[in-house]
C-alpha cells in the first residue's frame, strides 16, 4: 500500500476519534443540563423556572439554552456528526474504488472537512466559536501529507470559508447563529480575521517546513540504516568467511558469539556453544582459562596450542586470547581466535622427515660403499677358513657365528643402499585389487601370522586400475603388514582396506597392537629408528620414500595401547615431472 494511502487511512481514523470525542463531550453537557433542569423543576421555584425558561435577549450575555428547545445547538451537532460519519464512509469507499488517485482523494477529504467545520462554526458561536481551531488541524494535516503547496491551498480555502462566514453574519446576509453572544464590532471582526489569516498561513508554512525537515531526516536516517545494515552484512560475511575460528565472550567467560569456521573446527553446533562457558569449547579447562585470562591481562595477548581428539583422530589447534574493548578502551570481554594446525603440523613433520632422510641417505650411501667391499672380503675369508675346520670344533662354531653376523650386516647394508639409492620408478597400469589380494593370500600363509592373529581384507571396489610401480606397491604392503604383525606379538586383529576415488587410491592398515607414543609417531619414518628388537628402521623410511616418489601421502594415527592406523594415498597416475625437474635429473647424470 502506498504511503499516502496509509496516511489517509490514519487521517480518517483520527477524524472519527475527534468527532466521537466532541459528541461525547456535548452528550455529557446535555446530560448535566437535563439533570439541572429536573432539579430546579422539583424545587418549583418561580425564579428558577424563569431562569431556565427565560427567552434569549440579544443584548444580554450568552445563556444556557434549555435542552430540547428548537433553538438548541445540540440537534444540529448530531446532524454534523452524522454528516461526518457519512463522509468518512464515502472516503473509505473512494480509497477502495479509486486506487491510485490518492492525492485527489486527499483534497476531497480536506475540503469536505473544511465545509463541515464551517457549518459547525456557523451553528455554534460564529465569531466566538471555539471550533475555528479545527481549521488548523486540517491545514496541518494537509501540509504534513502533501507538503507546502497543499498546506497553503487548504489554508486559503479555510480562510475564504471562515472570512465569508463572518462577513455574512456581520452584514446579516445569513441568519445569526443560534448560540451566539453580542454582535461583534467591526474592529473585533477585522482583528479576528487578521489573527486567523496569520494563524492559518503560519501553521501551513511552519508545518510544511517541519514536515519537510522530518521527511529529509527520515530519508537520511533510512540511508544510514541501509548503510549500517550493509556494514553489518559485510561485517558478518567477513567474520563468517575467515578460516580461523572467532569466539567472543563476556567478562565472566560466557560465549556470546562464534563464527562458522569456529563451529567446524570445534565440531560443535552454535546453539551448543553460545551461552555456555568458554571452556566448554574443549580448548582448555576452567582453571586453565583463568590462567590464560590473567596472562592476557598482563601481556595483552597470550598464545598456546592444544591437541584435540575428534572421534579417535588427533588434531592440533592453536589459539590466542586478547581483550575485547569498546571505543573508550574499556574492556567488555574476551576474543578467542583459533586455527586448525593439524595439516600444518603434518607438513612440518613431513619436511623434517625429508630433511633427515636426505642427510641420512647421503651418509648411508657412503657408509655402505665403504663397508660393503671389506665386508665381502671378510665373509669370503671366513668361509674359506671354516671349510678347513672340523664341524664340532670350537673354532668352527666361532667362524659360523662370525659368518652369520657378517651376513646380517650385509643385509643391513643392502637395506641402506635401497634407501639411499632406490631403483628408478617404473610405472605401469595394473589391477591393484588383484595385487593386494595375492599379497594378502601370501601373508596369510606366511610364518609371521599365528593362530592368535585375525586378518581381514576389504576392497571396494574389488578391481581398480592404478598406474604405479607394482613392485614398489607390493613393498609398501609387506613393510606395513609386517610392522603391524610385529606390533601384535600376543595376537590381535589387522584390518587392511582399499578405497578408490577419482583422484587417489587409499590403502589403510589398522591393527590393535601396542600403539605408539607421540614421540614414536613423530619418528616413525625416520631411518634407523626401529621400535622392534633386531629391526634396522629402514622399512618405514623406504615406504615413505616410495609414497613420496609416487606423489602420494602417508599419515599415522596411533595412541599407546590403542593400536595404530597407517593410511597411504597413491594418486591414480604418477605425477609428470616438470621441465625444471628433468633439467635437474639430466644435470645430475
Amino acid at each position: 500500500m502506498p504511503a499516502l494511502a496509509r496516511q489517509l487511512r490514519w487521517y480518517i481514523a483520527i477524524r472519527l476519534v475527534a468527532v466521537g470525542s466532541v459528541l461525547l463531550l456535548f452528550f455529557l453537557l446535555q446530560l448535566a443540563d437535563t439533570r439541572q433542569a429536573a432539579e430546579l423543576s422539583e424545587l418549583g421555584s418561580p425564579a428558577a423556572t424563569a431562569a431556565v425558561h427565560a427567552p434569549a435577549d440579544a443584548s444580554a450575555q450568552p445563556q444556557a439554552i434549555k435542552p430540547g428547545d428548537g433553538g438548541s445547538p445540540y440537534g444540529f451537532l448530531y446532524v454534523i456528526a452524522a454528516l461526518t460519519f457519512a463522509a468518512t464512509l464515502v472516503y473509505l469507499a473512494l480509497l477502495r474504488l479509486l486506487p491510485g488517485y490518492y492525492q485527489l482523494q486527499a483534497y476531497i477529504q480536506f475540503f469536505g472537512d473544511l465545509l463541515l467545520i464551517t457549518a459547525l462554526v456557523y451553528q455554534v458561536g460564529g465569531i466566538s466559536s471555539p471550533f475555528s481551531m479545527l481549521y488548523l488541524i486540517v491545514i496541518a494535516v494537509a501540509a504534513t501529507i502533501l507538503r507546502r503547496r497543499a498546506g497553503l491551498a487548504v489554508a486559503t480555502a479555510a480562510y475564504v470559508l471562515y472570512a465569508s462566514l463572518l462577513l455574512a453574519i456581520h452584514f446579516h446576509a445569513v441568519p445569526p447563529p443560534i448560540y451566539a453572544g453580542d454582535e461583534a464590532s467591526i474592529s473585533r471582526l477585522i482583528y479576528n480575521l487578521a489573527v486567523h489569516l496569520f494563524g492559518f498561513y503560519a501553521v501551513a508554512l511552519l508545518t510544511s517546513y517541519l514536515a519537510h525537515n522530518i521527511a529529509r531526516a527520515e530519508l537520511e536516517l533510512e540511508a544510514k540504516k541501509e548503510d549500517l545494515a550493509d556494514l553489518q552484512v559485510v561485517h558478518r560475511d567477513v567474520i563468517e568467511s575467515i578460516s580461523s575460528g572467532l569466539v567472543t565472550a563476556d567478562l565472566d567467560g560466557v560465549i556470546k558469539s562464534i563464527n562458522r569456521s569456529g563451529t567446524e573446527i570445534l565440531r560443535k553446533a552454535e546453539s551448543e556453544l553460545v551461552g555456555a562457558p568458554i571452556w566448554s569449547s574443549g580448548l582448555f579447562s576452567a582453571a586453565r582459562w583463568t590462567e590464560l585470562a590473567d596472562a592476557s591481562g598482563q601481556s595483552g595477548r597470550v598464545r598456546s596450542e592444544v591437541e584435540l581428539t575428534y572421534g579417535g583422530t588427533a588434531g592440533y589447534v592453536g589459539f590466542s586470547i586478547s581483550h575485547l574493548t569498546d571505543a573508550d578502551g574499556v574492556q567488555r570481554g574476551y576474543i578467542l581466535i583459533f586455527q586448525d594446525l593439524t595439516r600444518w603440523r603434518r607438513l612440518q613433520e613431513e619436511m623434517q622427515v625429508k630433511d633427515r632422510m636426505a642427510a641420512v641417505g647421503e651418509l648411508a650411501a657412503g657408509l655402505a660403499h665403504e663397508i660393503g667391499n671389506p665386508l665381502a672380503a671378510i665373509s669370503g675369508s671366513v668361509q674359506m677358513l671354516a671349510a678347513n675346520l672340523p664341524t664340532e670344533s670350537s673354532q668352527r662354531r666361532l667362524l659360523d657365528i662370525l659368518l652369520k653376523e657378517s651376513q646380517r650386516l650385509d643385509r643391513t647394508i643392502k637395506g641402506f643402499l635401497r634407501f639411499a639409492r632406490p631403483r628408478e620408478l617404473s610405472p605401469s597400469a595394473f589391477d591393484i585389487g588383484h595385487l593386494l589380494s595375492e599379497n594378502f593370500e601370501l601373508l596369510m600363509n606366511s610364518g609371521e601370522v599365528s593362530d592368535r592373529h585375525r586378518l581381514s581384507l576389504d576392497l571396494d571396489p574389488a578391481g581398480v586400475t592404478l598406474v604405479a610401480d607394482a613392485d614398489q606397491v607390493s613393498q609398501i604392503f609387506w613393510n606395513l603388514a609386517r610392522n603391524a604383525l610385529r606390533a601384535m606379538p600376543e595376537g590381535g586383529e589387522l584390518r587392511i582396506s582399499g578405497r578408490s576415488s577419482s583422484q587417489a587410491y587409499r590403502l589403510r592398515f589398522a591393527d590393535t597392537g601396542r600403539g605408539m607414543s607421540p614421540e614414536q609417531r613423530a619418528n616413525l619414518f625416520h631411518p634407523f629408528r626401529s621400535f622392534f628388537d633386531g629391526g634396522t628402521g629402514i622399512g618405514m623410511a623406504i615406504v615413505y620414500r616410495i609414497v613420496q616418489e609416487h606423489g602420494g601421502q602417508v599419515s599415522v594415527e596411533s595412541r599407546p595401547n590403542e593400536g595404530a592406523t597407517i593410511t597411504v594415498e597413491l594418486p591414480m597416475s604418477p605425477p609428470v615431472p616438470t621441465t625444471a625437474e628433468l633439467a635437474v635429473v639430466e644435470a645430475g647424470t
